[in-house]
């Protein structure tokens, strides 16, 4: 008794999922000018997304590069400061 109730639930959850996916789908493919607008929307917010992502990780890095160079690490602080000038200077 417990599972035909839980199957009915099951088929119930399975039959909105198939009902609302295919509404989606065949407004999206009879719509061309939709289709061109989501790619073309999402298309500029990945490319923001990744410009902003690695301008924030490089920041980072040359923050902790920095840091590691006050340190005065005989090998390490000298390799880190030729990294770090090479960096400023392509700015």
């Amino acid at each position: 008794m417990f599972f035909k109730k839980i199957n009915k639930k099951i088929d119930k959850i399975n039959e909105n999922l198939e009902k609302a996916n295919i509404i989606e789908i065949s407004y999206i493919i009879g719509n061309k000018k939709e289709i061109l607008k989501r790619n073309l929307i999402a298309g500029i917010s990945r490319g923001v997304g990744i410009g902003i992502g690695i301008t924030i990780i490089t920041a980072i890095i040359i923050f902790i590069l920095r840091r590691l160079i006050m340190l005065n690490i005989p090998i390490i602080g000298d390799y880190i400061a030729d990294i770090v000038e090479i960096v400023e200077k392509s700015r």
